[in-house]
């Protein structure tokens, strides 16, 4: 841990360019059969296809059998996508192992280049002593700031899978990504390696200074920052997930916007029966959205206390559909800003 804790988790992934080739025959693919408990993520693995790769290539292949928000059904048989016939320019393996995500997710694969010379700041609500929304699920105690950690690792692997250069700000060295519904407690996560204080407006000024300091020293590049949290009300109040900009920010606006769009289209397609209500506005009354430099998209992925939305924060492989569909949004934010700069 002593290199990373010197290197303050700066996750700088140079990521070579791979070119995939889609020479897919589907009768000549081969099929696996959803278990109980399955998703995406643990069905590739399981069958030894990297899902940082391929994810986006199962939901091709596989779009007209998938539930909402891209889940499986169970002993439905599924087609998995075909690695030996994605050939690559660099025959190297171009993975790369960052511990922080644990041992089962410490190696990332390179998917492309596209957010190459791009800086990320990725911050999960509370931590340390401050556990954020509490609420009892099956006799046991579950916590925002856990499952909002969980879902900002895997937004992390993400980006990095794409050439991003990522800052995870709150970090926790013994939890790595988890597959588990229920995610256990601890107060040990820090600010860069530094104790994370009591007092919540010190907490909140820790973690805007540390981006600040790391955002005047990446001064020229396109940089960005996202917070996540889980909200906490009322028990039968279902939300869907929705975004915050500062007013002032046009590149705020249009990231949480490229985001927001992207769960709609989402939605519209995996739930078209149900309508998307999640929005994105202006609160530039947050403190981490006053006091950042950086244009940020602030993230409210779901309400602990309510059993709708515990399906989507509790479910492993919920959050990483989560952490996928908010890098997607990321990704159109980044090459729309290139699209219009242009002009």
């Amino acid at each position: 841990m002593g290199a990373y804790r010197a290197q303050f988790f700066i996750l700088n992934f140079v990521g070579l360019l791979l070119v995939p080739m889609h020479l897919w025959a589907q009768g000549s693919l081969q099929k696996a059969v959803a278990e109980k408990g399955d998703g995406i993520y643990s069905l590739l693995r399981r069958h030894g296809v990297s899902p940082t790769k391929f994810y986006n290539d199962f939901v091709q292949l596989n779009a007209m059998n998938l539930g909402e928000d891209e889940t499986l059904i169970m002993g439905h048989s599924y087609v998995l996508p075909d690695t030996l016939s994605n050939e690559t320019i660099d025959i190297k393996d171009t993975r790369v192992s960052y511990p922080i995500f644990g041992g089962d997710f410490a190696k990332v694969d390179s998917v492309s280049n596209r957010l190459d010379d791009t800086v990320y700041y990725l911050i999960s609500g509370h931590g340390g002593p401050d556990p954020g929304a509490v609420e009892k699920y099956n006799g046991k105690l579950i916590a925002e700031d856990e499952y909002a950690y969980d879902v900002t690792l895997r937004l992390a692997r993400e980006l990095l899978s794409h050439g991003a250069e990522v800052h995870i700000i709150v970090q926790d060295e013994n939890d790595g990504i988890r597959d588990q519904r229920v995610l256990e407690l601890d107060t040990d996560e820090t600010v860069l390696s530094e104790q994370i204080p009591l007092g919540q407006l010190a907490r909140l000024k820790q973690r805007s200074e540390a981006v600040n300091e790391l955002y005047l020293k990446n001064r020229g590049k396109y940089q960005r920052l996202v917070v996540t949290h889980v909200d906490s009300r009322s028990k039968g109040t279902n939300i869907d997930v929705f975004f915050y900009h500062h007013e002032k920010s046009k590149n705020g606006k249009r990231l949480a916007e490229s985001i927001h769009q992207t769960f709609l289209r989402k939605y519209q397609k995996f739930q078209p029966n149900r309508i998307y209500n999640g929005t994105f506005m202006e609160r530039s009354s947050l403190y981490m959205v006053k006091n950042t430099l950086p244009a940020m998209a602030y993230i409210e992925i779901g309400n602990i206390k309510s059993q709708k939305d515990q399906r989507r924060i509790l479910d492993p492989d919920n959050r990483q559909a989560l952490a996928k569909w908010i890098s997607e949004g990321i990704l159109l934010d980044y090459e729309s800003s290139k699209t219009f700069s242009a002009k």
